[in-house]
């Protein structure tokens, strides 16, 4: 269809420039006494050939563009287009009444090319002010509804300015976790799922790997089933940053772009958020944060199933899969023992205890 949609366009300009350039190239040629050149119509048939003939060569390579111009038009969020339109129709605006100005000095080439080179220039100005504004204004706008939010008796207008954005990563999603969090009501704000992550989810979910396809696959249920949920908001950001090649970096980078908080279960992506001062929301620290309290001295009934990493030493779990290291735990292997806890280890990645045989 698109083929034959250029194929269109190419006729009708061929058959424009037919009417308006072949005489002149006639008359170059010295045939234009013929008066069946001077006829509008044929010329207009021969100039239409002409570019239908050229089709069968520039089609696939204009068709290819505009594909190429359709995927990265796709990729930029509607806020980007919508601010950086905006952007631009200022600048146009601007350059119009300057360039008017310089159009009546009549002065040899400044009224002439002044006025393009003004137009050209704050136009691009514009949108890209426009664009790395958008935040700002965003908020500008928002700004009206939070002063009427203050009147009708709000107790924060400050917060209501601005969405407050949670960024959710890769590994969170196949996780699981986080559906039960927001059904709860305990994460509240806009959930914000990057083009990106679903594209690497997808990937993911394509594997030949059986156990990394299932996982992914456990991810998009998670993402259909936040998205069906009527009291959580969840928005697409579909923009990318091209000149990023990791997607942690791109998280990053958004959650600056965007004053969110990244959500995530990695606690490399936790460090480097921290490092960056970038909001970060771990869930294992909140896993760990409601898991009972187990304090040195307190003695429990654990299996140990296997050894540990230092010698003698045996390996147990609790309900909730928090890993158990007894000391000298070594000959109890399949045995339900009584330990004594001797210390607790709790980090980012997890909890760990430490015990030894009553």
């Amino acid at each position: 269809m698109l083929k034959w949609i250029i194929r269109v366009c190419f006729i009708l300009l061929g058959g424009t420039s037919g009417v308006f350039i072949l005489p002149g190239v006639y008359e170059k040629i010295g045939i234009g006494h013929q008066l069946w050149l001077n006829n509008p119509y044929s010329n207009a048939l021969v100039g239409a050939l002409i570019f239908y003939l050229i089709t069968f060569w520039a089609v696939k390579y204009i068709e290819s563009a505009l594909n190429w111009l359709e995927e990265r038009l796709t990729r930029i969020s509607g806020a980007t287009i919508a601010y950086g339109g905006l952007g631009l129709i200022i600048g146009l605006v601007i350059a119009f009444f300057a360039g008017n100005a310089f159009s009546q000095t009549k002065i040899p080439i400044v009224d002439s090319v002044v006025p393009v080179v003004l137009t050209l220039l704050l136009s691009y100005l514009g949108f890209r002010v426009g664009v790395s504004r958008r935040n700002e204004l965003g908020t500008l706008f928002a700004g009206k509804n939070a002063r009427k939010k203050l009147v009708a008796g709000q107790a924060n207008a400050n917060q209501s300015a601005t969405e407050d954005y949670k960024i959710l990563d890769t590994s969170v999603i196949i996780d699981g976790r986080i559906a039960d969090i927001l059904m709860t009501g305990f994460l509240n704000g806009t959930i914000v799922i990057p083009l990106f992550v679903l594209a690497e989810l997808q990937h993911i979910a394509d594997s030949s790997d059986t156990l990394k396809r299932t996982r992914g696959r456990r991810g998009l249920d998670i993402l259909n089933r936040i998205q069906k949920e009527e009291n959580i908001r969840v928005e697409m950001y579909e923009g990318d940053f091209e000149d990023i090649s990791e997607v942690d970096a791109k998280l990053v980078k958004l959650a600056k772009n965007m004053n969110g908080t990244v959500v995530t279960n990695d606690y490399n992506l936790n460090k480097v958020c921290e490092f960056q001062n970038v909001p970060v929301l771990n869930i294992n620290d909140l896993a760990n944060a409601v898991k009972p309290v187990v304090l040195p001295g307190e003695s429990m009934n654990v299996l140990v199933v296997k050894d540990g990493k230092e010698h003698n030493q045996g390996v147990a779990y609790l309900d909730d899969g928090t890993m158990i290291v007894v000391e000298d735990g070594h000959r109890f292997i399949n045995e339900a023992i009584d330990v004594v806890v001797t210390s607790v280890l709790q980090t980012s990645a997890g909890r760990m205890i430490f015990a030894k045989p009553n």
